[in-house]
């Protein structure tokens, strides 16, 4: 049995990085149309921005299709530790596209993330980034207080 899966496992898992490798080169070229447009040419640190967008996009477009879809969003919200109902997310997904599609491009993900309305979804972006940035939880158990101290 091993010996007649293991060329099926390895090809595709071979598919799926070729996928992957194509989306990212979609992706790559997105943002080169970004890095070229008048519009954003005064935005800070726009490549290291537009790499961050990339890869965070790329880890929430779980079918690799270069759209976030439903249940792919509702994956994002969930592990960024802020699980929303079936509504919220329909209402995110209609507040990036505009209403026009039920999934996310890359296109609208980026033009949130450097838009200066404030959608529910780039709130939670910026938020999740800060999160990561600021110190360290501090671990094991915590200093003893007395009453004195308590407010």
């Amino acid at each position: 049995w091993s010996l007649a899966l293991s060329p099926r496992l390895e090809c595709n898992g071979k598919a799926f990085g070729l996928l992957k490798a194509r989306q990212e080169r979609r992706l790559a070229e997105i943002n080169r149309e970004f890095l070229c447009d008048q519009k954003y040419s005064d935005e800070e640190n726009l490549p290291e921005k537009l790499t961050a967008f990339k890869e965070k996009y790329m880890e929430f477009d779980l079918n690799n299709e270069g759209e976030i879809d439903l249940m792919s969003l509702k994956r994002m919200m969930e592990k960024l530790g802020v699980p929303k109902t079936h509504l919220e997310m329909k209402k995110m997904i209609s507040e990036v596209t505009g209403g026009v599609s039920d999934t996310i491009s890359y296109r609208d993900f980026v033009n949130m993330m450097l838009g200066k309305r404030s959608a529910v979804l780039k709130l939670v972006m910026m938020f999740e980034g800060k999160a990561n940035e600021s110190s360290p939880k501090p671990v094991g158990p915590p200093p003893e207080r007395d009453i004195a101290s308590l407010p």
